[in-house]
């Protein structure tokens, strides 16, 4: 391994992969990933995550591979449970908690999606809870306005989840000085960008919108990474001057600071008929109660007052 390459967890990687963290285990096993341990945790290199990636894009013909998922990892179009979108860690232990509390036959399970997608998905039935974190230029509204548009004509509630930190990720010392949004409209500066319909993305060009900044003017705008770490990391080995995300990721990437801009709300989206499925139930159940609350309370990145509170119906 490389003197200062970012060490990381099976979660980190999960994370990058968009799957669920056992099938990081389970590539493991059949040794498509390399890996070290520390004591008894399995820790992985970047370098790792990136050869693995080549490996599966050169066995499937340059086409884009992603593992086969567990039963806890599906796509939007499995019928089988409760399918929850989005890609924050506090959802794979929510749907833990409600794997002990559903009915074998009406599981919750994941899918690694993000939230214009999610939302997306939640209108044409494909899925049946949604986690956004979208922000509408316009109003200064989290989450709402893109509900309205993206689920017409559709009754939603939307149930809060945690508030999250928006900002930049920069290199340690901050050497280009970035401050504040306004920094965008700079020509010396290179950005590790997001997906398109990931909310950090939208957040970016919805601040571009406001500003009148097209985007081909911000070098490096076509360059899109699908996790808050895969653009932290390349920030980090200095591939980009900055990139927009949330502040838990900043912690996890050495040689990186965090500019702290927005508090995001990231809120779980369900339809009104849905509410008295028993598995919406449990969710309320869940994430009212102290020992689900207890495990984000201290945990860096997470502000978790009104959790678990209703916070529009649509």
């Amino acid at each position: 391994m490389a003197i200062n390459e970012t060490t990381l967890t099976a979660q980190d990687v999960a994370d990058l992969l968009r799957i669920a963290k056992n099938t990081v285990y389970e590539l493991v096993k059949r040794g498509e990933l390399n890996h070290y341990n520390v004591g008894r945790k399995m820790r992985f290199t970047k370098s790792d995550v990136d050869r693995y990636i080549s490996d599966s894009r050169r066995s499937t013909g340059g086409r884009e591979h992603e593992p086969q998922p567990n039963p806890q990892a599906v796509s939007p179009t499995t019928e089988a449970g409760f399918i929850i979108c989005g890609q924050d860690p506090l959802l794979d232990v929510l749907t833990g908690y409600l794997s002990q509390r559903t009915a074998p036959d009406r599981p919750a399970l994941r899918s690694y999606i993000g939230s214009y997608r999610g939302l997306v998905a939640l209108y044409h039935g494909e899925v049946q809870a949604a986690t956004s974190h979208l922000w509408d230029g316009e109003s200064g509204i989290y989450n709402v306005p893109f509900v309205r548009r993206l689920l017409p004509g559709q009754s939603t509630i939307l149930i809060h989840l945690t508030a999250r930190t928006q900002g930049f990720y920069v290199a340690s010392g901050n050497p280009k000085g970035l401050k504040d949004w306004e920094d965008l409209r700079r020509s010396d500066l290179k950005i590790v960008n997001r997906e398109k319909g990931a909310g950090s993305r939208v957040l970016l060009d919805e601040r571009l919108k406001l500003m009148n900044i097209e985007s081909t003017d911000l070098k490096g705008y076509n360059r899109e990474e699908l996790s808050h770490l895969s653009v932290a990391s390349a920030v980090g080995r200095g591939e980009g001057d900055f990139g927009v995300g949330d502040s838990k990721a900043a912690r996890q990437v050495s040689g990186l600071d965090f500019i702290p801009l927005q508090e995001e709300r990231y809120d779980l989206v369900v339809r009104r008929q849905d509410m008295g499925l028993p598995i919406v139930k449990a969710i309320f159940e869940i994430l009212k109660s102290t020992e689900f609350r207890s495990q984000f309370q201290h945990m860096y990145g997470y502000n978790i007052k009104g959790m678990g509170e209703v916070v529009a119906e649509i």
